[in-house]
């Protein structure tokens, strides 16, 4: 580490421009830290650093927005189920008065409707994560193929190679 550089801290919700620039240093600083006296850094070491500091700056980013949506659904988890209480219980004591278990009812269909919204985000968050396995396992299986091709076009560069010295070879024997 070059003692005359120094990254800047994060604040304690940074925008998406000071992640940006706080990206960007720690790849100057890379570049600064990871080159010798005779030349640079080595553009594929630089890449995969590259993106190791972007993918952690990605699942910060992912971190911190996931925490919030946890407290907001935990929030309307606990609204749901107090007006899913407050309706049938209402509704139950007042069966005796129309305009009261109106209300209660009212308020168990309210509970009800909250209770189905939180359901339907797990449901959506299980999904992506469902999705995001599949794309990942893809992905994979593309990465086997693409080097699975590459070693196939070697092979056959060398097939190639060899049956042009083949011909090559026929072609003075019959001249000579």
């Amino acid at each position: 580490m070059s003692k005359e550089f120094t990254v800047p801290e994060f604040s304690e919700k940074p925008t998406p421009e000071e992640r940006a620039e706080f990206v960007i240093q720690r790849l100057e600083q890379f570049i600064r830290d990871g080159r010798s006296l005779d030349e640079g850094m080595s553009f594929r070491k630089w890449q995969a650093m590259a993106k190791t500091e972007i993918v952690v700056a990605i699942s910060e980013a992912e971190n911190s927005q996931g925490q919030d949506e946890i407290t907001s659904r935990r929030v309307l988890v606990v609204s749901s189920v107090a007006m899913i209480t407050i309706g049938f219980w209402g509704a139950a004591i007042s069966l005796s008065k129309v305009n009261y278990l109106a209300g209660g009812i009212v308020c168990l269909v309210a509970g009800l409707v909250m209770f189905s919204v939180v359901g339907s985000l797990r449901y959506r968050k299980w999904s992506n994560h469902r999705k995001s396995i599949e794309r990942c396992l893809r992905l994979g299986r593309i990465g086997k193929l693409n080097s699975r091709i590459k070693r196939l076009e070697v092979q056959l560069d060398k097939e190639v190679k060899n049956l042009e010295k083949a011909l090559k070879n026929k072609q003075r024997l019959r001249e000579g």
